[in-house]
C-alpha cells in the first residue's frame, strides 16, 4: 500500500504545486488576458457541458485517433521493409529525410488543396506528422536486430512472417513504441491545428472562436481541456505500453538485479 501512495504522491505532486503557483500568481488579477484561476474553474462546467464535450471534444478524438493509427500502420510498415533491406535504405534515405524536415503545418493549404476542408483533411495532416517518428525508429529498431539472434533463426529456418513477427518486430517494439510516444503528442499538435482551418467543430475550433468572441475564460478552459485529453491519453498509451513490452522491462529489471 504505502509504495502505491508513494507512486500517487510522486504522480500527483508536480501538477499540485503548478496548480497552487498559477492560483496564487493569478490570484486578484485585473488583466482581461490573464483572469484568475479562481475565474476559469468557475466558468468551466458552464462551458464544457455533455452536449459541448459530445460535439467538440469526441470529434477531436475520432480523428487524432484515425490520423495516429494510419500514421502508425504506415510507418511500422514502411520502416519495417526501409530497415531491412539496405538498398531499398539507400535510396529512401534522401527523401525521406527531405520529407522529414518539411513541417507538416506547413503543408496544411496545400492538403486541403486535394482533400477539401473535410474530416479527410485534419486526418491528413496528423498522419503526415505522426509518421515520421514511427517510421525513423522503426528503421533503427530493424537495424538493431542481434545477429547473433537473426542467425539462430535462420540456423532453425524460421522464415517469413514467423521471423518478422517474432523476431525483427518483437526485437524492434521498444524503438516502436518510443516512435509512437513521440507521435502522441504531434498528433496531439496537428489535431489542434489542422481545426483551425476552415472547422465546424472540434477543440481547436471551439478554442479560436472563444478567442475571437474575447471570451477569454472560456478560452482557457478549452486549453485546460486540451491538456486534460493529453494526460488521459498519455495515461492510457503508458499503461499499453506496459502490457505490450512486460517482457522487454522484466528482461531490464533482471539484467539490472544481476551482479
Amino acid at each position: 500500500m504505502r509504495p502505491v501512495l508513494l507512486r500517487l504522491g510522486f504522480v500527483l505532486g508536480l501538477p499540485a504545486v503548478l496548480v497552487a503557483l498559477w492560483w496564487a500568481a493569478s490570484d486578484g488579477s485585473t488583466n482581461v488576458y490573464w483572469p484568475p484561476l479562481r475565474t476559469i474553474l468557475e466558468t468551466f462546467p458552464d462551458v464544457w457541458t455533455a452536449g459541448r464535450l459530445r460535439s467538440d471534444v469526441l470529434p477531436s478524438v475520432a480523428r487524432l485517433a484515425a490520423g495516429y493509427t494510419t500514421a502508425a500502420v504506415a510507418g511500422v510498415a514502411l520502416g519495417t521493409v526501409v530497415g531491412s533491406y539496405r538498398r531499398v535504405r539507400a535510396v529512401c534515405e534522401p527523401v525521406l529525410e527531405f520529407l522529414r524536415a518539411v513541417p507538416p503545418p506547413v503543408l496544411v493549404p496545400v492538403i486541403m488543396l486535394f482533400a477539401g476542408i473535410g474530416d479527410t483533411m485534419k486526418i491528413v495532416v496528423i498522419a503526415s506528422g505522426c509518421v515520421w517518428p514511427v517510421l525513423l525508429n522503426t528503421v533503427e529498431g530493424v537495424r538493431a536486430v542481434d545477429p547473433v539472434m537473426a542467425e539462430t533463426a535462420r540456423s532453425y529456418g524460421i522464415a517469413g512472417p514467423a521471423r518478422l513477427r517474432h523476431l525483427v518486430l518483437r526485437s524492434a517494439s521498444p524503438q516502436i513504441f518510443a516512435g509512437l510516444r513521440q507521435a502522441l503528442s504531434i498528433g496531439i499538435i496537428l489535431m489542434v491545428i489542422s481545426e483551425m482551418f476552415a472547422a465546424s467543430n472540434g477543440l481547436g475550433f471551439t478554442i479560436v472562436q472563444f478567442q475571437r468572441g474575447f471570451a477569454i475564460p472560456d478560452m482557457w478552459t478549452g486549453i485546460l481541456v486540451l491538456g486534460l485529453l493529453g494526460f488521459v491519453l498519455s495515461a492510457v498509451f503508458q499503461a499499453v505500453e506496459r502490457r505490450v513490452l512486460a517482457w522487454y522491462h522484466g528482461l531490464r529489471a533482471a539484467t539490472r538485479r544481476s551482479p
